[in-house]
């Protein structure tokens, strides 16, 4: 598999403005979902009707892991896997790709480590044409395993590539976006670099952000050079902004802010079936002390890009990463690993 540039790579596959356009958005909700209903599920145990609107709003995965004895170790830690993935239309009808249905690739995955102690998060984007093996399958773009075998398959295939147990999945739809930036009145975004959209300009640094423009602050890949990664850069200026919002005294303590805050995003939630309001609080108890300051972003390096034998473009896996990163999740130095790496 030849060498390409960056630029090269998305000038292949980038359709034309005002052309269909990925849900990238999905990833921001998810987190959301997790920590900062976690959190707000917590504060208000109290009001048992926060966990009920949460446990009858949300939606479960009909199955979410694979056998048993195909997965690793359970550990201290907690791994969470995050999904956004296009409804009804694959990644795009452009992009039929050979031996891999067009339907339910996964847009947006992350994993998200919770070390034993909770003091900090780490959460890792994992870029979704990065080349893997897919159990069963063959090589493939780690976004296809959606595709080929649901949530079990895909889950399957991040436990293989770390050698890491995953205990919790879940997804989110992209339309439970502007209820939850609309409830927050605004997100302030810290935005990485300048860059225009069909229809906002967005400047480099802090910016208040409504809901319109923050959709398309998450989406946008098409203005960059580097595509998808600063994509993924942009979405973790947005999650850090959320959680600015969001993890504050002031919404902690007001009943009816949780109450809004989780009826926003609960209907457009899908967990798997241990994931429900009592697992959140306890998550949301075990992370009381975290802010947006004591969670790590970072991307998963890779070995640059390439095609594969059928003309796909795709991201090289950095194995050494990837096996590093592993061993550094399974003895919970996630942090140090991603501190000493610079990542």
């Amino acid at each position: 598999m030849a060498s390409h540039d960056a630029h090269e790579y998305y000038e292949d596959d980038a359709p034309r403005r005002g052309g269909r356009r990925r849900r990238g958005g999905c990833i921001v909700l998810i987190i959301a979902a997790v920590l900062v209903i976690g959190a707000l599920v917590a504060a208000g145990l109290y009001l048992t009707s926060i966990g009920r609107s949460f446990d009858q709003q949300s939606e479960k995965f009909d199955d979410s892991f694979p056998d048993e004895q195909n997965r690793p170790e359970d550990d201290d830690a907690t791994n969470i896997l995050l999904l956004g993935s296009d409804s009804g239309g694959g990644s795009g009808e452009n992009e039929d790709l050979p031996m891999v249905p067009n339907s339910g690739r996964s847009d947006t995955m992350m994993l998200i480590h919770i070390p034993e102690d909770g003091d900090d998060v780490q959460l890792m984007s994992i870029m979704r044409d990065t080349w893997v093996e897919i159990p069963g399958h063959g090589e493939h773009k780690i976004n296809a395993a959606l595709s080929l075998g649901g949530v079990p398959l895909t889950v399957e295939t991040v436990e293989s590539l770390f050698d890491v147990r995953v205990d919790h999945v879940a997804a989110i739809d992209l339309e439970g976006f502007t209820g939850l930036v609309d409830t927050l009145d605004g997100v302030t975004v810290d935005s990485p670099a300048a860059f225009e959209t069909n229809d906002y300009s967005f400047a480099e640094g802090e910016q208040e952000l409504d809901s319109d423009q923050a959709m398309q602050f998450v989406r946008e890949r098409y203005s960059f050079d580097d595509g998808d990664f600063q994509r993924v850069r942009n979405q973790q200026a947005f999650m850090e902004g959320v959680m600015d919002e969001v993890l504050t005294p002031s919404n902690l303590a007001n009943p009816a802010r949780v109450q809004d805050l989780v009826d926003d995003l609960a209907p457009y939630i899908t967990v798997d079936d241990t994931l429900d309001s009592w697992e959140l609080a306890q998550m949301g108890w075990h992370l009381r002390s975290v802010r947006s300051g004591d969670v790590t972003m970072f991307t998963l390096p890779v070995d640059g890009f390439g095609r594969s034998g059928d003309g796909q473009s795709i991201l090289l896996r950095d194995d050494t990463a990837i096996e590093e990163i592993g061993e550094a999740m399974r003895e919970d130095r996630l942090q140090e690993y991603v501190e000493d790496n610079d990542l």
